[in-house]
Order: C-alpha cells, then structure tokens, then sequence
C-alpha cells in the first residue's frame, strides 16, 4: 500500500493478534467508525484499523496509542503511513516514544529519529538508555546530530534545553522585501516563524517582529523600523518553568532564548511551554495528593509503577501514625482520667490538618505561579498565622456551645482553646513550609499535605492535652 512505512508486507491479523470476533463499524462506509481502537486490535482484521487510522484525526490516533498496552502499540503504528506517523509520533509521552520504538524495525526508529525537531529529539534521547540513545544520534545527519548534541549539552531543566535552535531569525539592517526572501529560504525548517527575533551584525538580540507587521509592510521598509524593540528573552541557563510562565503571562507566541553575551541561539515556543507547565502541575498536583508523578499516561502505567509512585508517602503516613500512637501512650494518664477527651481527638487533629493543608496549598500555588517570591516570607507567615487564629476562633466559638451542653463546660473549653492554638499553629506551619522548602532549592509542593498533615498531627495531640492537664487538672 502507499505510504507505508518500509518493511511492511501485507500482514495479516494472525501475525499480531489473535482474535475471536470481528468488530463491526457503524455508519456509511466513509463515516468515521465510532469503535476504539482496541476494539478493533481485539478482533484482529487489519483492514478495518486501516480504515479506522485513515478516518480519524491524529490527535485522536495518539490517545488511543496511549491507552494501549505497549506490546499491542505497534501494529496500528506500523500501518501509518511516513508522513502521518512522525505526526503521531510527536503528540505521544516521551515515555511511550521509547517503549514504540523498541517495537519497530531500525528502518523505521531511523526514519522517526530523524524527522523529530532537534527539541523534541533531546526529550526523546531522555528517556533512552545511553547505549540506544548514542546509536541512534551516531545515525543523524551531521546538521541534526549537531543541533541535538548542542541540546544535550544544557542542564536538564533549562531553557537551553528546551529551546529549539532551529530559528527564523532576521536582520536589523534588512528591508520587508528582503526579510520575506529570507523566511521563503528558511521558513520549511524553522520551528515558526509567527514570532521573529530581529538581531544586529554580531547576532545580539535587538527587538522582535510580527509576520503579520511584516506581511502588510511596504517592501521597502527597514525592519530596523518595523520591530518592537521592547522584546521579552531568557538566558539559556535559565529555569525551563520559569520561561514558560513567562509565555503564558506575556502572552507571547514565543520567546528567544540568548547566551550570556545576548546573541541568539534558539527560541521556546508556546506549545512546548505549555507542556512544561502541564507536566510541573501534575506533578504539584501528585505530591499535593501523597504520591510522585508518574510521568507517563495513567492507562500505559503497570501497577507496579503506580504502587511504586504512593509506597513512598504511605510510608510517611505510617510513621507518622507512630508518632501519634506515642503521643496518645504519653498522655494516657490524662486520658484514663477523663475519658470524654478521647471522644474529640478526631475533630481536633482532623481540623487542625485541614487547615495546614489549606495555607500549604495556598501558598505552594502562590509560589508556583510567582505570585509569593522568598522575600515575601514574613508577610506571608503573618498574614496565614492571623488567618489561623480567625479560623481558630471562629471554629472554636461554634464548638463550644454545644459541646457544653451535651458533656461539659470545662471540655468544651479545652476543645475550644486547642482549635483556636492548633488552627494558627498549623497556618504557620502550613505557611513556613513550602517557602522554606523554596529557599534551600526543594520543590515546595513536597512539602505538601501529607508531610505537613503528618505534622501537625502529632503536634495537635499534644496541644491538645496540655491544654487538657492545664483546664482539667489533670
């Protein structure tokens, strides 16, 4: 069939799978079959994922790509034709790039290797083994191979790294006619050309232009006059989420990327930004929840690897858990004297976590974001600690009333004072936390809800009973 990928011979079904119904497709022939993809793997009749591969988008072929175990990923693959399947190829996890190309001949992982932009080629080279990933740059072209080893060359997590250095540049010095002559000759390889950095003689970043402004422009016109000489840039050690965020706030549709002597070497592009904050969240929103990122799609995931990714903070948990059983040890006198106070451990630690989880998610976000900077660490625990002791004594005044009537005055006063102590305490803690985890390099959202819940507990406890012994006499 045209198209093909090289070594592909006309396979039949039994040659990848074994099926034992044949799925049917709804709608008139051209129709765009409403069936999944696996669906179709499990009945096993090639022709009908062939259909299916040419009817849908390849947004769609990647997610359901994704949703496949990998051994069963390379047969629809390998009926992709050359041009679709690089497209496919680029939209999957990095993670899965790897395990698809284990599956395919080396005709083909050359072929796929090669066509990746130099960025996204370095991602890929991630994920490799060294030996894999020093084979298949060794087989580039000498441009490609230099452009992805010039990337490999940059920190992991900077802008050098994510950069593309295939870029559309112009000169200051060029007229609209001449700047258009030059995207014509460069355009096809360059990774846009929407976004264009104006640069002097010496390669030194001196303003930005729109296509569009250029478009419109009189042929005639110096570019020196049409650029805006007001242009974003980031250094290429800088932090890769801290250039991104700078995309999505500015708005930009791209940002170069200089050395330290502003001469340009590369561009960052809003859609690899976009996938830097998308993966930064997730992972924020992972260690908020008590687990590590997986880092690869949820359904391509064994259940070793999602185990794996929680054991870690389960631990915690755990140990945690120990601490309070100790605590309680502790005060056991306290307790056996007054056995009521058993009855409201639960509310007082419980809400005591609470509210260091939330100061702990307000400010991780808030850091994040770049909305709470190191410097801000003073006002930002004062203004958590009088939060807590509003919360505390709103929440301590509610309590009060009824836990007099139905126990006792005096129980009601120590349940009362521990939330309005526990509440600042754990807004303090909550607060402190992230920030500090910031300021000795460590991702503030590890210093999340379970580590702080885990905390506070413990600290809850025994605010708890001192103030018992104190109000009780105990």
């Amino acid at each position: 069939m045209p198209g093909r990928w090289p070594g592909h011979r006309g396979v039949t079904a039994s040659d990848y799978a074994q099926g034992v119904t044949r799925p049917t497709l709804t709608g008139t022939p051209d129709a765009v079959p409403t069936i999944e993809l696996d669906e179709l793997l499990d009945g096993g009749d090639l022709e009908l994922i062939d259909r299916w591969l040419g009817q849908a988008d390849v947004v769609q072929i990647a997610d359901e790509l994704s949703r496949l175990p990998r051994e069963r990923r390379a047969v629809p693959f390998r009926l992709l034709g050359k041009d679709r399947a690089l497209e496919v190829f680029e939209l999957l996890d990095p993670s899965l790039q790897q395990e698809l190309l284990e599956g395919l001949r080396d005709t083909n992982v050359r072929q796929l290797f090669e066509g990746l932009d130099p960025d996204d080629r370095a991602r890929l080279t991630e994920e490799m083994p060294a030996k894999v990933a020093r084979r298949l740059l060794a087989g580039l072209s000498p441009n490609e191979r230099r452009l992805t080893s010039t990337l490999l060359g940059y920190a992991e997590d900077s802008a050098g790294r994510l950069m593309s250095p295939e870029v559309a540049s112009l000169r200051a010095g060029m007229t609209a006619a001449q700047a258009l002559d030059r995207l014509r000759g460069v355009g096809r390889s360059a990774e846009t050309i929407y976004a264009l950095p104006v640069t002097d003689d010496q390669r030194r970043l001196v303003g930005a232009l729109g296509l569009r402004d250029l478009v419109l422009a009189d042929p005639a016109t110096p570019v020196s006059d049409l650029m805006d000489t007001t242009v974003f840039s980031a250094r290429i050690d800088a932090d890769q989420e801290e250039v991104s965020r700078l995309i999505r706030e500015a708005d930009l549709l791209a940002l170069p990327i200089v050395d330290t002597e502003d001469r340009l070497v590369g561009i960052v592009t809003v859609d690899d930004a976009m996938e830097v904050l998308e993966e930064e969240e997730t992972e924020d929103m992972a260690r908020t929840g008590g687990a590590e990122p997986l880092r690869r799609p949820y359904l391509a995931t064994s259940v070793l690897q999602l185990a794996r990714s929680r054991i870690v903070w389960l631990l915690v948990f755990v140990m945690a858990g120990a601490v309070t059983v100790n605590v309680l040890a502790a005060f056991e006198g306290a307790l056996q004297a007054a056995v009521t106070l058993t009855f409201f451990v639960p509310l007082v630690i419980g809400t005591a976590g609470n509210t260091g989880a939330q100061s702990a998610t307000t400010v991780t976000r808030a850091v994040a974001v770049g909305e709470v900077r190191l410097s801000d660490l003073g006002s930002v625990v004062a203004r958590e600690a009088e939060t807590g002791l509003l919360l505390g004594a709103i929440l301590g005044a509610i309590a009060f009333g009824p836990i007099a009537l139905l126990v006792e005055p005096r129980i009601a006063t120590v349940v009362s004072l521990t939330l309005l102590t526990a509440c600042t305490f754990s807004a303090l803690v909550g607060s402190t936390l992230p920030l500090a985890a910031k300021r000795i390099g460590i991702d503030p959202a590890v210093m999340s809800v379970p580590l702080i819940t885990a905390i506070i507990d413990a600290a809850g406890l025994v605010t708890y009973f001192l103030i018992a012994i104190a109000v009780l006499g105990l």
